[in-house]
């Protein structure tokens, strides 16, 4: 039976992995810059650090992962430290659910982009992205 790791290695494990410009925000944030959109990305003074921003027009977009957020659809829990990585899901969606209610408290535009829906049809979520965006603008100059 395999030993369970230690708090240290599962930190190492973790501080590995990459939480930010990875290739689906890469492929996101040029496909939308294409389109004449400008923002930030991974905006560290706002709450939850969005992937993009649009401060000016108080747009945030998220690009979620079906694994680290716990998509109901196709998460699959690891078999090695299970108790570690319910811990550590569960919470990454409770996290979720705090920086969707504060930016809609604050009346924000909130746009959460799943991983799979973007491998399934990445074409037409950016143009319904574009779309979004661009409303949220319109309606913020008015």
């Amino acid at each position: 039976m395999p030993r369970k790791r230690n708090d240290k290695e599962n930190f190492l494990v973790m501080s590995s992995i990459r939480g930010k410009n990875t290739k689906l925000e890469q492929s996101v944030s040029k496909a939308i810059w294409r389109k004449g959109i400008r923002f930030r990305k991974n905006v560290t003074c706002l709450f939850g650090k969005p992937d993009i921003a649009i401060k000016k027009y108080k747009i945030v977009i998220f690009i979620d992962s079906c694994f680290w957020h716990g998509c109901s659809l196709h998460y699959k829990q690891p078999r090695k430290n299970p108790e570690y990585w319910e811990k550590k899901i569960t919470r990454n969606i409770q996290r979720d659910k705090e920086v969707t209610e504060y930016y809609l408290e604050k009346e924000w535009t909130l746009i959460r982009v799943w991983e799979q829906e973007l491998k399934l049809d990445f074409d037409n979520i950016i143009d319904q992205l574009a779309d979004c965006i661009n409303t949220s603008i319109k309606h913020t100059l008015q």
